[in-house]
């Protein structure tokens, strides 16, 4: 069973990004929430090792639910650049087009449960670079 939840994000990273959520069944109690940002033509999102002393990375933080076992870090499915950057004088990991984060979890109990958080993220284009972003997402696993 998937369940798919898609909202559009426009905070202060203005319309670059836009995310979309799901849900995959892989085992018994166990699913992947997909986090998939498409990102505008001529725009990178910073990958969530961007690079140190570089901008903001992305990351993901999730509401604490005592229904809800995270398992390992969150994933990220995409073609990684690697480039240096001169004004950062720094490798900087990022991803254009699209890119999938993966978070693996276990439902402890028989009910459907809502995994909420948040993502905090940068863009950047050519010379500018956006101040960070952050988004609230919900999505429904289990029962």
């Amino acid at each position: 069973m998937t369940t798919i939840i898609s909202i559009v994000a426009s905070a202060q990273s203005g319309k670059q990004v836009k995310w979309s959520y799901s849900a995959k069944k892989v085992a018994d109690k166990t699913y992947e929430i997909h986090m998939t940002a498409t990102i505008a033509s001529g725009w990178h999102l910073y990958a969530q090792e961007a690079g140190d002393g570089g901008p903001i990375p992305t990351k993901f933080t999730f509401a604490k639910n005592p229904l809800v076992v995270f398992n390992n870090k969150t994933k990220e499915v995409g073609k990684l650049i690697k480039k240096y950057d001169q004004p950062f004088r720094v490798i900087l990991q990022y991803y254009e087009k699209t890119v999938d984060f993966i978070q693996t979890v276990k439902v402890t109990g028989n009910a459907a449960v809502t995994v909420v958080g948040k993502i905090q993220f940068m863009v950047s284009k050519g010379t500018e670079t956006l101040p960070p972003a952050e988004i609230d997402f919900a999505v429904k696993v289990g029962g």
